[in-house]
């Protein structure tokens, strides 16, 4: 074995033992990644295995075009240098507040590209009567089925998160049993077309394989609430995964097979975690149609009239104050505060007040949004809390700064029949005083509940834009 091995052209023996080593530094970086001081560490690792698997890639194909060598270096440089003039300009302009939607959008990208790689697979290899061909044509079926929810779903999830459309869910009658039609109609199309002979006779399987899983992608990402969108752009990253990870049984590539099997994997951990903090069925979000159904949305309730106070007087406060806690949400990041808020951070510290920041899991639009956001202000990693660690602690807290946070915040998830009835919150209530920064009045969270925190005796409102509000604070401090 070993000697055949060695028989074997270089370029080949060289793309095997770099995409070993792709592997191995893909699994460091996810290892990397889950902790805020390894973090970085871990994307350059990703980023030089990605490099290392590329390169070695590029290189086997262009040596395995003999005489068209020069014709596929020239496409492949081609399809690169298209794909970086318009990946680089749009990841410069993206701001932090865009990159759920950017993300949502790229995994799209993957699932058109495995439907691609399936119906291409299909059209080079159809009519092989054999076991073998009925097994590969399986995995076609199930690489454009994978790629066509996860293309459809992400886009809908990008029209969502991006404002497009609305983040109301949609409730079709019977939607469960629709979902549940659309998947054992999508497995008998598959064993269908596992089970053609001839281009002519597979593609019909196929195309109506292709029409049912982009509509079932579409109506899996309807039917779920704008407040649980965070959960949803995670499963769409395990279901890219997934689809990758296909793609590469189709292409017979072991590289793509296990960094799409990683991908999946941990996106799906990672949505099991979320779904837990939100208080989700995990099955619920991986079928779709979960979360709020629109019956209650809290907003006729009469929670009574708000107090509002002066950047001044809240900088007063925090000089008496011996403990304070800032909970950030997607608002701090619209507003871009995360820079004076580490100033006033920095500044309350030297005067020996303790400061810290609850972060709730699904804060912002992205799992980890805020925990960036903080890091990229050189906040330090010590003072940075999950909610299950600081929560029971926020009774002793003298001063609660919401900036930015609605839904994360909001008591209306104690409340029955609340459309966030059951999500673990903040409960910055309990704090002595609470200021909370906001905008205007006018608008509710992200899943459309008003938030009864507003309205409480020890909270008080500081309206306005939230880098401004804090800009103001640190003048008086």
């Amino acid at each position: 074995m070993d000697l055949m091995t060695l028989e074997l052209p270089f370029e080949i023996r060289f793309q095997s033992l770099a995409y070993i080593a792709a592997a191995i530094l893909f699994i460091l970086a996810l290892a990397g990644l889950s902790k805020q001081t390894t973090a970085q560490r871990g994307n350059r690792l990703g980023m030089l295995g990605m490099a290392l698997a590329l390169l070695a890639t590029v290189w086997v194909v262009i040596a395995g075009a003999g005489d068209n060598a020069t014709l596929a270096a020239i496409l492949i440089l081609v399809a690169l240098g298209i794909g970086a003039a318009v990946g680089i300009p749009v990841a410069q302009r993206v701001e932090m507040t865009g990159m759920p939607e950017l993300i949502a959008l790229l995994h799209s990208f993957v699932g058109l590209a495995a439907v691609f790689v399936g119906y291409n697979s299909f059209i080079e290899t159809p009519g092989e009567d054999s076991i073998y061909n009925a097994f590969h044509m399986g995995e076609v079926g199930l690489a454009v089925f994978i790629g066509a929810v996860t293309f459809t779903g992400s886009i809908v999830a990008f029209l969502k998160l991006s404002g497009r459309l609305s983040g109301a869910p949609l409730m079709l009658p019977h939607r469960h049993w629709l979902n549940g039609g659309a998947i054992v109609a999508s497995l008998a199309l598959i064993v269908w077309f596992a089970h053609t002979r001839s281009l002519g006779a597979g593609m019909i399987p196929l195309i109506l394989l292709t029409i049912i899983a982009l509509a079932l992608g579409v109506h899996l990402v309807a039917a779920i609430g704008g407040g649980d969108m965070p959960v949803v752009v995670s499963m769409l990253n395990s279901y890219s995964g997934w689809a990758a990870a296909m793609a590469g049984f189709t292409l017979g590539n072991d590289l793509l097979i296990i960094t799409g099997a990683l991908v999946g994997s941990s996106g799906a951990y990672l949505s099991y975690i979320m779904s837990k903090a939100m208080n989700r069925s995990f099955i619920s979000v991986i079928l779709g149609g979960f979360g709020s159904d629109g019956a209650v949305t809290g907003e006729g309730k009469d929670y009574g009239s708000h107090q509002e106070t002066a950047a001044d007087e809240v900088a007063q406060m925090l000089k008496d104050a011996n403990k304070v806690v800032i909970t950030p949400g997607y608002g701090m990041a619209v507003a871009q505060a995360q820079y004076p808020v580490a100033a006033m951070t920095q500044k309350l510290s030297e005067q020996g007040i303790d400061v810290s920041f609850a972060i709730h899991p699904v804060a912002g639009r992205l799992p980890g949004h805020m925990n960036v956001l903080l890091a990229e202000a050189n906040v330090p990693y010590d003072i940075v809390f999950e909610m299950d660690e600081i929560n029971d602690e926020l009774a002793d807290a003298d001063v609660v700064l919401v900036i930015g946070a609605n839904d994360t915040v909001n008591p209306a998830a104690e409340e029955p029949g609340s459309p966030i009835a059951g999500m673990p919150v903040i409960k910055v209530w309990e704090a002595k005083n609470v200021i909370v920064f906001k905008r205007s009045m006018g608008n509710a969270g992200y899943a459309g509940v008003q938030n009864p925190l507003f309205f409480n005796e020890n909270t008080k409102m500081l309206l306005g834009d939230a880098k401004d509000s804090v800009d103001q604070i640190n003048a008086s401090l």
